[in-house]
């Protein structure tokens, strides 16, 4: 038996007892509650950092402690394995994407064992596994005969050079990341799936997820972006042409002095004067040279051209020109704009710039604005004028006034629009899920059939980074018969966003293993919804909003009896430390510096603020070292104990520090006492301070278990449990009952099992214990121990502390009162002075007044 603590051989020996035995495979059970924790799955990028620490770390305390309370528990790993970084490490190291990718996840498999994480391993998936993503193909193919797949023309960024497509992030600064050649927007034909069938029913669910925080579900309601508004037909001048417009402020179209439409608009050309043209392309061109992120920000520099044609307002007949205007985006609304420059700031600051017309029709209540003094829009209440029959109304009667003449009229109605715009899933890359689609010059787009499933991403392929996507190098691959005619096609060569194999993986964890559907349903029924869902605030509108919206095609499909696929939601906080610079090496790792100095120059090394850990700037811990110098237990104690899990935790060397003294504390508080309390009988009953080690005892089992069970209140917590081990310390150096010290050398044991599984287990086993720890289950506490025959009451007088007094539990407030003014401190501070209230605050406080 070891007399000291060491962590690296007690971690190793359960991990493997673990292993070995399968603790941790679970089955359908109907006999037991089932629970279902995930937390987000990785991207094998190669190593583990400590956001995934934290991350998996909080979700194994609540599989544990779940287990433990007698619920059969399903806790998952796999990996999101397809994606560009696989991608651009081929290109850059020349390893094939799969080889790269099977790396990372056997070394980020065995660094997560090391934490000694209560993961099913059986249920283990890569979504580059073809037997996953070949159902990811079915499953698209049943979406497109629904209708909730399609293809369109979708603007792309484009590098010229690299004859390549661009996801977002390989623009840097309007430029490729790869050649730093201009990226431009291109037209390409791209495959949606229909998320806008699905807005009114993501938005409604939002109102009906308790255990969801508000702010996620406030960023997927603004997401959605729901809006009720009136649609208004403007007429172009001389000719048939009508520009459609969505708008929320119907009051104001009276005000409405011009017309401006995205660049990317399929009118903005034909709209476009002879006179005009050279102007309109080159605007055109230099719009698509920006981020449209950028393009919609307030601080965004607002530029326009005029095309040289007019539209009429259909309530006031006013001519109004047409710009283009680089704040306009396709991508809401209908990428056309009546603006309305008195009333709306955008427009306000583009009207200025080009000196276009202002009239008010909204005037405040006690004001007059007049449009050649406005320094700003006004965007307030009040009542219409310069609106014709429509003058007096309060502008919310008048939109609703205004929208019923349009719909009258046949220039307009009221509608509902989403800000929501349907998925786009097609990727131009290689390391993704090839996409089931067969092109014929005969038939066109043609579904490979479901018995030619899956479509298998071919493995020779070159990796230039130009000319395109690498899938069109593979004649194996491209070439392939028409399934309709027999005649000579090619496959798609895209492939899907990411974010679809992400969408899904939830479900398929209730049965990785099924080999004639996606999925079982028997299995997914028992399983699903996952109980506690737990990542990070970075996918609260994307990944999250994806999943519920997969979740509720796969019900339609009639795969799955689901509405929502989480049922309670956790998002945890960053991990932040200090950033340490050198005015010569720039960011430094921080075994870089060594008594304030860089260890490269020698140079003092400079302190910046904390800010989330970054490779980039290396304020990073390698959790390999981590757990190397103290072990799992005392790095999952920490990142635990740290803060609360939904907000930031700043590093600390020193609480690093504490945590691993506390863990050797613990085990010197059982082996210190070992041989006293093997075969002690616990009582049901002490007196003096046996009582209160008892009492100390069974408070701390019931404050634990009231934190973990929802709260997730972990560092509180474990809080309760250090205080409890305080508490020992204190009483076995008074040398009292050895049953009680057995009960509460048990309960820490047991307590910190979800925390320092591997210490608890090793304890639990030197105490005599058979069957693991879990096998014991999760203490209780005994009311009848928490009972106090006195209690400790605070005496104020005038608001300040003046005594405390300990008065039977059972005391009545006279009884309290007399004791107070009895105390002789109290007494003392009341000499002189005049008795003016005592109040009595029960089992906690008394308060005198006095003058």
């Amino acid at each position: 038996m070891e007399e000291r603590y060491n962590p690296g051989a007690i971690e190793a020996k359960w991990q493997s007892h673990w292993q070995q035995g399968k603790v941790f495979k679970v089955q359908e059970d109907l006999s037991l509650p089932k629970y279902y924790v995930l937390e987000m799955f990785p991207y094998p990028s190669g190593r583990i950092h400590m956001g995934h620490v934290r991350n998996y770390s909080i979700g194994d305390v609540v599989a544990r402690f779940k287990r433990m309370q007698g619920f059969n528990v399903l806790h998952p790993m796999g990996w999101d394995a397809f994606g560009m970084p696989a991608e651009n490490a081929a290109i850059q190291h020349g390893i094939h994407p799969a080889g790269w990718t099977r790396q990372n996840i056997d070394h980020m498999r065995s660094q997560l064992q090391k934490m000694g994480l209560a993961y099913d391993w059986e249920r283990e998936f890569a979504t580059c596994d073809v037997d996953y993503y070949k159902w990811e193909q079915l499953i698209f193919l049943d979406m497109l005969e629904r209708g909730l797949a399609y293809k369109k023309n979708s603007s792309v960024n484009w590098c010229p050079k690299c004859k390549t497509v661009l996801a977002n992030e390989q623009v840097e600064d309007g430029c490729c990341w790869r050649c730093d050649d201009v990226v431009t927007q291109k037209d390409l034909e791209q495959w949606f799936f229909k998320i806008t069938d699905y807005a009114e029913e993501l938005l409604d669910w939002t109102e009906r997820l308790p255990g969801w925080p508000e702010r996620v579900l406030t960023m997927q309601r603004n997401w959605i972006g729901r809006s009720t508004g009136c649609e208004i037909e403007f007429p172009v001048k001389g000719g048939d042409t009508r520009i459609r417009v969505f708008t929320t402020r119907p009051d104001t179209l009276c005000g409405a002095t011009f017309m401006s439409l995205a660049p990317e608009h399929p009118l903005a050309l034909s709209l476009t004067r002879a006179e005009r043209r050279a102007e309109v392309d080159a605007f055109i061109e230099k719009v698509r040279r920006q981020d449209k992120n950028q393009r919609s920000g307030e601080d965004f520099e607002k530029e326009g051209v005029f095309t040289g044609s007019f539209c009429l307002n259909p309530l006031t007949g006013r001519e109004m020109p047409i710009y283009l205007a680089n704040f306009v985006l396709m991508e809401y609304g209908t990428g056309a704009v009546m603006a309305v420059p008195t009333h709306d700031q955008r427009d306000f600051e583009f009207a200025r710039k080009y000196d276009l017309p202002l009239v008010v029709v909204i005037q405040p209540e006690g004001e007059t604005l007049h449009p050649e003094t406005m320094e700003q829009a006004w965007v307030g209440e009040g009542g219409l004028v310069n609106s014709g029959d429509f003058d007096g109304l309060p502008n919310e009667e008048g939109k609703e006034k205004i929208a019923e003449s349009l719909e009258a009229q046949g220039l307009g109605k009221k509608t509902v629009n989403y800000r929501l715009r349907d998925w786009g899933v097609s990727r131009q890359r290689y390391w993704g899920t090839p996409i089931p689609i067969i092109y014929c010059d005969d038939c066109g787009a043609v579904p490979v059939p479901r018995s030619d499933l899956p479509v298998v991403l071919p493995t020779d392929v070159a990796f230039s980074g130009e000319g395109g996507t690498p899938l069109a190098s593979s004649a194996a691959f491209l070439v392939v018969d028409c399934p309709r005619c027999g005649k000579p096609g090619r496959r798609e060569t895209d492939t899907f966003d990411t974010f679809v194999e992400s969408s899904w993986y939830f479900l398929r964890y209730a049965c990785p293993r099924h080999e004639t559907a996606p999925l079982n349903r028997e299995a997914a029924e028992y399983w699903l919804p996952v109980d506690q869902y737990i990542g990070g605030i970075e996918h609260a509108v994307m990944h999250l909003l994806y999943a519920r919206f997969f979740t509720k095609v796969l019900r339609d499909l009639g795969m799955i009896d689901l509405d929502e696929p989480f049922q309670n939601l956790l998002t945890q906080g960053m991990v932040c430390m200090e950033t340490l610079s050198c005015p010569e090496h720039g960011w430094l790792y921080p075994e870089e510096v060594r008594d304030g100095t860089c260890s490269k120059c020698g140079r003092a090394a400079s302190l910046g603020r904390n800010e989330k850990m970054s490779k980039s700037k290396k304020n990073v811990i390698d959790p390999d070292a981590l757990i190397s110098r103290y072990g799992a237990d005392t790095a999952r104690l920490f990142i635990l104990f740290a803060a609360p899990p939904e907000k930031d935790l700043e590093w600390s060397d020193q609480a690093v520090e504490g945590c691993y003294r506390f863990l050797n504390r613990v085990w010197r508080a059982v082996h210190d006492n070992l041989d006293g309390i093997r075969s002690a009988e616990i009582p049901r009953s002490a007196e003096g301070a046996a009582r209160d080690l008892r009492r100390i005892t069974h408070r701390t089992i019931r404050k634990v278990t009231e934190d973990i069970d929802g709260r997730f209140s972990f560092n509180t917590a474990i809080a309760a449990i250090m205080e409890l081990v305080n508490a020992i310390y204190t009483f076995a150096d008074k040398d009292g009952s050895p049953g009680v010290l057995r009960e509460a050398l048990e309960a820490v044991v047991r307590l910190l099992a979800p925390f320092v599984p591997h210490l608890s287990e090793e304890l639990w086993t030197q105490m005599g214990h058979e069957g693991g720890i879990e096998a014991q289950g999760w203490p209780s506490w005994d009311e009848a121990a928490l009972a106090q025959d006195e209690i400790t009451i605070v005496v104020q007088v005038n608001g300040k502390v003046r005594g405390k007094i300990e008065v039977p539990a059972a005391a009545g407030e006279d009884e309290i009162r007399r004791q107070a003014l009895d105390s002789p401190n109290v007494s003392r501070f009341l000499e002189g002075a005049t008795l003016r209230k005592v109040i009595v605050v029960p089992g906690r406080l008394v308060n005198v007044v006095a003058n």
